[in-house]
């Protein structure tokens, strides 16, 4: 794993330290719907339903959104058990999630 793609997920740690972020399904689909998501962390390993699901919605509700990362890295980075979706809600970390995510050489759908 390169350094920018470990900032990312430290910044993840971070936004959940903070308040900033939602996790699970259904507080992720309330915070998107509400518009107070922000970035929409999708995990690689979803189910088809669920990466369906949250792109559409992130699409129809312009927030932007990324697939990247297993369940157990998504839980690990926020210090909680594996996590399918998550939502940022801080325009700055988002900013700052997006940076780190052009400068690593990850590809990233979204």
């Amino acid at each position: 794993m390169n350094q920018n793609l470990k900032n990312f997920y430290q910044l993840l740690g971070l936004s959940a330290r903070a308040g900033e972020l939602v996790m699970g399904e259904t507080l992720c689909q309330k915070a998107i719907r509400m518009r107070k998501a922000k970035l929409v962390i999708i995990s690689e390993e979803a189910s088809p339903n669920t990466l369906k699901k949250f792109i559409d919605m992130c699409r129809y509700y312009k927030t932007e959104y990324v697939v990247l990362g297993s369940k157990e890295m998504l839980g690990k980075a926020v210090g909680k058990g594996s996590r399918t979706v998550l939502a940022v809600t801080d325009e700055g970390l988002k900013e700052a999630l997006l940076k780190q995510l052009q400068n690593s050489e990850m590809p990233v759908r979204g």
